[in-house]
């Protein structure tokens, strides 16, 4: 099958970032398909060759730093750009479209529309109901036409894949007669290698918390500088490490300027990622106290199950519930003065709790998100085999 697979922000690991798309397309590829991919990226127009995907690169600028205004501009930019490339190419098979944002929606029904394309429509988080629940979005016959528009992209989809169990629901709701399948983000394990030891933590050997990805306003790291004042100001040996990029890297280096137990990193390739995860003991992720938010599926979160690293939430909603039901890790209120430190003080005193929380984060990803096993699903998704053979703990996982 030929699959054109549309994604603005498609990377590859030498790029870091979300590379989703990249174990999709090359999933797909080693199963026999063809693979074409239109993305965009900051530098001039080129096509590419990438381990046998056809990557082609559109000129559309795009910045986390980017105002709403010049975001508008970028994804309508992408939009018309990629009807025309997509018109110059040979004839696919299938349209595999990706959000954010949710224009490119309109690349997918275009597709379906002029060029007879049939396309299935991922979404990683839910637009326009994200900006509209954080206040982007104020003006009421916009948000009732975006809305309209959401609800079209998904009933003109041949299949929607939902990244959450959340957003699954969110969409069956919105669009009941939309047949939707959940691919979570998935977990690396055989790049992320696990590491258990047992040891006790001092100031020569501080206990290590890192937060990776992106670094907006959505995702509030304000609270992850709190919990590193608040573990200096228990006097606790602990070591904060942020890398990544964002709009509100500045802000927060500057927030933090006083404080000797956090340390910044720019962002990088997965590699970098993946040295200073072996480096630490335990992943912060992090979102703004807005609900949501808690419906997506953060590459950081499954990155941290395949290092074997104890998760460190601070919203509510499925992640939460699959952290508390495994083990693996804690919620903590950011809104408490006190609830951070009681809660990681419990694995700083008990250095074999910690191991086993690891294992268990570790055995998680193993079991149900490695990504050969979401590659899996994808392609009997595309074969219409309706059955997965999954245990009791799997449905619980897809139907939470």
């Amino acid at each position: 099958m030929k699959i054109l697979y549309i994604h603005q922000y498609f990377k590859t690991p030498e790029e870091g970032g979300s590379i989703r798309s990249y174990y999709l397309a090359k999933g797909l590829i080693d199963a026999g398909h063809e693979v074409t991919m239109i993305t965009a990226h900051n530098g001039p127009y080129e096509v590419k060759k990438i381990n046998g995907i056809e990557v082609h690169y559109l000129s559309v600028p795009y910045d986390n730093s980017f105002g709403f205004a010049q975001r508008l501009w970028s994804f309508w930019s992408f939009v018309k750009r990629a009807k025309k490339e997509a018109k110059g190419l040979s004839k696919h098979d299938l349209a595999y479209v990706m959000t954010t944002p949710l224009t490119t929606g309109f690349i997918a029904t275009h597709l379906k529309k002029e060029l007879n394309l049939p396309y299935y429509f991922e979404v990683g988080d839910l637009w326009p109901e994200a900006p509209v629940q954080m206040g982007v979005i104020k003006n009421k016959w916009l948000k009732k036409w975006l809305y309209s528009l959401e609800k079209r992209f998904y009933f003109e989809a041949e299949k929607v894949i939902a990244l959450s169990p959340a957003i699954r629901n969110y969409i069956e709701k919105v669009s009941p007669n939309t047949r939707v399948y959940v691919i979570p983000n998935m977990a690396d394990c055989s790049f992320f290698e696990a590491e258990y030891s047992v040891g006790d933590f001092s100031d020569n050997n501080k206990f290590q918390i890192t937060y990776c990805g992106a670094i907006g306003k959505a995702n509030h790291l304000e609270n992850f500088i709190e919990a590193a004042k608040q573990c200096r100001e228990a006097q606790l040996p602990v070591h904060f490490n942020m890398i990544g990029y964002g709009s509100e890297m500045k802000r927060l280096k500057a927030s933090a300027k006083r404080l000797q137990n956090v340390s910044f990193y720019p962002h990088s390739s997965k590699q970098c990622v993946k040295n200073l995860l072996d480096k630490s003991d335990a992943v912060y992720v992090s979102f703004k106290d807005v609900k949501v938010l808690g419906t997506g599926s953060p590459n950081k979160f499954f990155d941290s199950l395949a290092a074997g690293k104890l998760t460190i939430i601070n919203f509510d909603g499925w992640i939460k519930n699959l952290v508390d039901k495994n083990k693996c890790g804690f919620h903590h209120n950011p809104y408490s003065r006190s609830a951070f430190v009681r809660k990681l003080k419990v694995f700083l005193e008990s250095p074999e709790l910690l191991v086993k929380y690891q294992r268990n984060a570790r055995k998680l990803a193993e079991l149900y998100y490695d990504k050969d096993i979401q590659v899996t699903k994808l392609l009997k998704i595309l074969n219409n085999e309706y059955k997965f053979e999954v245990t009791d703990s799997e449905v619980y996982i897809l139907t939470a």
